[in-house]
């Protein structure tokens, strides 16, 4: 009898660990920007904080940085901010690997080729 058990369990293992599994796995949306075209900070960036409601933790008397219309670029460059190197600046980071708020495609595009020109306050 023990035995029997024994090659139940044995058999039925594989059949559990295989047995359910995911076909596909969502594929994460890329966003090319142009290389022409031209990422502003206040037309393009900006509004992203805004969109998100980032200010309701990033104010002047909450966390930093403070995101705060008029203030967000100076809290931004250069302490979170690597200009023209996205995967070194905490920004980029926090949005495209550590998923904070979990923001659209479009958004991160525009947050990485801002980056990348050289995060002017344009």
């Amino acid at each position: 009898m023990k035995k029997l058990l024994k090659i139940v369990l044995v058999s039925s293992l594989p059949i559990l660990m295989f047995s359910c599994y995911y076909n596909e796995f969502p594929e994460k949306v890329v966003v090319e920007i142009p290389v022409d075209q031209v990422v502003s900070f206040a037309d393009d960036i900006a509004p992203i904080f805004v969109t998100y409601n980032c200010t309701e933790c990033h104010n002047a008397s909450g966390q930093i940085p403070n995101l705060t219309p008029g203030s967000e670029y100076n809290s931004l460059v250069p302490a979170y901010v690597s200009a023209g190197n996205p995967n070194s600046s905490s920004l980029y980071v926090q949005f495209a690997i550590n998923e904070h708020l979990n923001i659209d495609a479009t958004s991160l595009a525009l947050i990485k080729k801002w980056i990348e020109d050289g995060a002017q306050n344009n």
